[in-house]
């Protein structure tokens, strides 16, 4: 019932636009000199590539580099790359995407039935980031909040020489990936993050005592199918904006990704990737000038058209039907130090007689956050545009519906300030786990414990109803509508529809008792 894994999503998409592939030309149209005609072109369709995770209380960062994803022809012939990194290849931070996606880019693909995959990783000392969480399970093999040195990271299955090691991870794809001139597709790979074998602690006898840590990329994917698009949770993207377009319907950008470890003031590299996105013409878009601290909803970009050019962003976006990114909230600097310092991470405490949200960043350090009377709070919900554009609570008062483990991305009114006070709260993913208590036909509960015992809690959750969606069965693909759930073990084999409740009830309604000294063992998973 708990599942953790990192994903690496691939789409055919529509050029420019994510996840749709459309019929388009590339190469000469020039005509034969040998046969009189034209010479035939190749039918392309776009992928783009995304990447996602979920999380570990453990550590902060776990930080790896993609240096490029590759499709290999199911009836033969050369792989075909659809994702090249950019040079500093960035270092994308697994703990950040929990069940979050983040859009790497687009790559032109030849029309065609792809049967596998190779992934390339960065494996030279240093490409793999390690830091721990400033408050992890007790026992746990590092020091809260400390930096694993590139000495104590040992990289498995490196290839190459001294400076240039990767590591190639190979994946046959359950399903073969077909790229067609008039078809949506997408390819959905993961890296199993909670595989026992993918970071192992470990004191070598020759090594003096020092725990050294081994991080294996090898036999941690596997292929899953994506059905919703318009259901994706897509991270906050950076970018340095390059245009407007001329209707002020469309805002477009190159993407940035902050250095890593983050330097004072952070830095950007800025990839080649070119990303748009639309203003909401509907449920307007909320437009922050980071400089000039003022905020506005806009329906359109012609306010802002002349001055953003050139400035550096950050956008919660999300798909819509046709494959076009919808702006939710925009945020815009002249300085890249300045969008980026928003507090993102996972909630690590949630103080409410000091009105107080504490946040865990990238380096394992909490970032306390102050929320005052005008703090807004919203819940990504990209599959109802109205619902993500809406806040859900103000103020105080609200801060006690959220628990540790939340995953959020905050505002701030003075990134300079000290405490700093949140203008806007995202949060992306309401996590609930622990033990499973008081299983019923209509409810259960989760009792959750901590080494803070501050943090705490218990918490019951009702089942949705039977009539409303739910995503789709990984292995049949079946729409799926009510309760579902999975042993951890098969996460792939899920129990919904009719008995999916009662058969819950059944699993998960009881304890076993060993004997001896073992604690009595319930049930426990994750929501």
């Amino acid at each position: 019932m708990k599942s953790l894994y990192t994903r690496m999503v691939l789409g055919a998409a529509s050029a420019a636009l994510m996840f749709y592939s459309m019929g388009c030309s590339s190469g000469s149209s020039s005509p034969s000199s040998t046969s009189g005609g034209t010479t035939p072109q190749t039918q392309n369709g776009t992928v783009s590539l995304i990447v996602s995770d979920a999380p570990t209380e453990d550590w902060a960062t776990i930080g790896v580099k993609v240096l490029s994803i590759a499709l290999t022809p199911q009836g033969g012939g050369s792989a075909v790359t659809v994702y090249t990194a950019p040079s500093p290849a960035p270092t994308i931070n697994l703990l950040q995407l929990d069940q979050l996606n983040e859009i790497l880019g687009n790559v032109s693909v030849p029309v065609g039935t792809y049967k596998s995959a190779t992934i390339t990783i960065s494996g030279n000392p240093g490409d793999v980031l390690l830091t721990v969480s400033s408050d992890p399970s007790a026992g746990f093999a590092a020091a809260a909040g400390s930096t694993i040195p590139s000495s104590q990271i040992q990289i498995l299955n490196t290839t190459g020489s001294a400076g240039s090691l990767t590591v190639p991870v190979n994946l046959n794809l359950a399903v073969p990936l077909v790229v067609t001139a008039s078809q949506s597709n997408a390819l959905d790979l993961e890296f199993n993050l909670a595989h026992p074998a993918f970071l192992v602690a470990h004191v070598p006898p020759s090594g003096g005592g020092t725990t050294m840590w081994a991080v294996n990329f090898n036999g941690m994917l596997r292929h899953r199918r994506i059905f919703a698009l318009t259901r994706l949770l897509l991270r906050h993207h950076y970018g340095t904006v390059t245009a407007v377009s001329s209707d002020n319907a469309m805002l477009t950008f190159d993407k940035d990704y902050p250095v890593y470890p983050p330097t004072n003031p952070e830095t950007e590299i800025t990839s080649t990737q070119t990303l748009s996105v639309l203003a909401d013409s509907t449920n307007g878009t909320l437009y922050y000038d980071v400089d000039a601290k003022t905020q506005a909803t806009i329906h359109d970009f012609s306010s802002i058209a002349s001055s953003i050019v050139g400035k550096y962003i950050r956008v919660a976006a999300r798909y819509q039907n046709d494959g076009t990114l919808m702006a939710v909230r925009l945020w815009a600097s002249s300085t890249f130090n300045s969008v980026w310092i928003s507090p993102e991470g996972h909630v690590l405490h949630v103080l409410t007689g000091s009105n107080t949200l504490v946040l865990e960043n990238e380096l394992g350090v909490p970032v306390p956050l102050t929320v005052d009377a005008n703090t807004l709070f919203f819940f990504r919900t990209p599959s109802n545009a109205q619902s993500d554009a809406t806040a859900i609570g103000q103020g105080p008062a609200f801060l006690s519906n959220l628990v540790r483990g939340f995953k959020v991305h905050a505002s701030v009114v003075d990134p300079l300030a000290s405490p700093m006070v949140a203008s806007s709260v995202d949060i992306e993913i309401a996590r609930y786990d622990g033990t499973i208590t008081g299983s019923n036909l209509t409810s259960f509960s989760y009792a959750r414990d901590f080494v803070n015992t501050n943090d705490d809690y218990t918490v019951q959750l009702p089942f949705i109803s039977s009539s409303t969606a739910n995503g789709h069965d990984p292995q049949s693909g079946n729409a799926i509508t009510g309760f579902k759930w999975w042993n951890f073990t098969y996460p792939t084999v899920v129990d919904s529809g009719t008995n999916a409740v009662s058969d819950f009830d059944n699993a998960t309604n009881g304890s076993v008792n060993f004997g001896g000294s073992v604690v009595l063992m319930q049930s426990a998973g994750e929501t």
